[in-house]
Parts: structure tokens; sequence; C-alpha cells
């Protein structure tokens, strides 16, 4: 039978601060537009720098002296979640869904608000490289991984078995555990500015396998 190697999206096909940064642009543009706010792309940038995430955009408007309120963060988050992403794949992700896409089965597997996602997908122009791409959100957040839904419904939209698969993420704390259970090989990518690169778990949260280029993929799935 053939073998399916599954990526997951943020962090493993392309490097997620550039999503970050892309929305920075976004809302910068909204709140010069409809505020003449200026200077939040630098002030928002550097925070993220700082390891600001859940509050960046409060943050960054406090510092720019913007009196703000909960239904303009909300409008903000918005802008942000559905902006057209500026970003690119990994040169080695490239190469991995150019080589395997010849003798296996690629699909996708991604967390993250659903039009969000979309919208990275279609700004990679990966859809068309892959034969299945699973959104957890499009079953209800309580599906986002480590729920086992995503993982089932990617082999029921292959007509696969759990022991043909390989999935290939960034984030111990939720990718692996339950694919693991369900026969499927697990490999973590750790690329040196990947957000989960330092995280430790306990062993039925870690993968299989632990590579830091997509390269050596080809040593694993064989």
């Amino acid at each position: 039978m053939t073998k399916v190697v599954v990526f997951d999206l943020d962090d493993t096909l392309f490097p997620e601060y550039q999503f970050v940064l892309s929305g920075f642009h976004a809302v910068s543009e909204w709140v010069l537009n409809k505020y003449a706010v200026t200077g939040f792309y630098a002030t928002a940038k550097t925070l993220f720098k700082q390891g600001f995430r859940g509050n960046v955009f409060n943050t960054a408007l406090s510092e720019l002296n913007v009196n703000y309120d909960t239904p303009l963060i909300e409008e903000i988050v918005k802008v942000y979640r559905e902006h057209k992403p500026n970003i690119t794949l990994y040169e080695d992700a490239q190469w991995a869904i150019d080589f395997f896409r010849t003798n296996t089965r690629l699909g996708i597997i991604t967390d993250g608000y659903l039009m969000t996602q979309q919208n990275k997908v279609a700004s990679l122009g990966i859809e068309a490289m892959v034969d299945t791409i699973v959104y957890s959100d499009a079953f209800g957040r309580k599906c986002w991984k480590p729920s086992k839904v995503p993982y089932l419904k990617l082999m029921r939209n292959l007509g696969c078995t759990g022991n043909r698969c390989f999935y290939i993420g960034d984030n111990p704390k939720k990718d692996f555990v339950e694919a693991k259970k369900l026969g499927w090989k697990t490999v973590r990518i750790c690329r040196e500015e990947g957000e989960y690169s330092h995280l430790f778990c306990d062993k039925a949260h870690e993968a299989h396998y632990t590579i830091n280029s997509l390269f050596q993929l080809r040593e694993i799935v064989i």
C-alpha cells in the first residue's frame, strides 16, 4: 500500500512569524486608515520579539497612547485573522512536497481559525500539491489537535490505515499523542527559530523521530 505523508502547516511548512508580521502590517494599515494611528507595526513587532503573544494588540495600542475598548480589539483581531498573508514555504518544505508527491500520498492537518488557515494555504499555493487538507476548525474548536478527529478524517479521506501514515509537526503538546494511538509514525521538526523547538514533553507526547530539516525525511519515510 502507498504510504501517506501528512504535514502540520504553521512552523512546519512555512515560518509562522511571517504570518504574524504580515498580520501586523494589515492591522497597521487598518488603524492608520480608520484612526490615523501611526507606528503600530513597529511597536507590535518589537513586542512580539520580546515574547508578547496573547495581548500584543492591547499592549501596542497602550504604548501608542491609544484609548481602546473590547469592540476595537475584536475588530483588530478580525483584521489580523482574515487578512491575505504574505508568506512563503520553507525551502525544505517545497523540496519535501515535490519529492514525496511522486511516490506517496500527501496531506495536511492544520489547527487554527478556518478562514485564517485557508488564507495561508491559498497564499502558499499548496492546495493542488497535496491529496487532502483537513482543517480541524471545520469540525469545531473541540476538534483541534490533540483531538483524534482530524487524523480520523484524513484517513477516511484517503482510505488508508494508520500504519501507512507519517505525521510531521512541530508542537509535541498536541501533534503526536493521538496520531501515535492510531498507529501513525510521528516526526518532530525542531527548527532553530521554532516556537516549540526547546519544549520538552513526556514520552506519550513526543514523536518517534526528531529532525531539524525536512530534507531528513527521506531517511525516515522509506
